[in-house]
C-alpha cells in the first residue's frame, strides 16, 4: 500500500513540474524584447535621423518625422501596430499597452 501511495506522489510531482515548465515557456514566448522591437521600429520610421520628436498618449505613439516618404508603414504594422494615421509629417501609431514602453526605449536610444 505504501509503495502505491509513493508512486502516486511521484507521478503528481512529475506532472506539476511538467506543467510548471510549460507555463514558463509560454510566458517567455509571450514576453516581448523591446530592445529588438524598438530597433526595428526606428528602422521602419526611417532611422534615428528621420525622427524629430515622439510622444505617447495612452495606446497611441505619436511621431514627428522629417520625411514621411521613407517610413515603412507595412513594417510598422508587422511589428504589431493596430493602426497608423498620417497627418502631414506626423504619424499616430496605435500600439496598445506597449506604446509607453516603446516610447521609453526610443527616448533612451536617442
Amino acid at each position: 500500500m505504501k509503495m502505491v501511495n509513493r508512486m502516486e506522489w511521484i507521478q503528481y510531482i512529475i506532472i506539476i513540474l511538467v506543467l510548471l515548465l510549460i507555463s514558463l515557456v509560454v510566458i517567455k514566448v509571450k514576453k516581448k524584447d523591446f530592445g529588438v522591437e524598438v530597433n526595428k521600429l526606428v528602422q521602419c520610421l526611417g532611422g534615428k535621423d528621420n525622427i524629430i520628436n515622439s510622444e505617447c498618449n495612452l495606446s497611441r505613439f505619436k511621431v514627428i518625422v522629417k520625411d514621411v516618404s521613407i517610413v515603412d508603414k507595412e513594417g510598422i504594422t508587422k511589428l504589431g501596430a493596430k493602426g497608423i494615421v498620417e497627418i502631414d509629417n506626423t504619424l499616430k501609431i496605435i500600439f496598445g499597452k506597449d506604446a509607453r514602453n516603446l516610447k521609453k526605449c526610443i527616448d533612451e536610444m536617442m
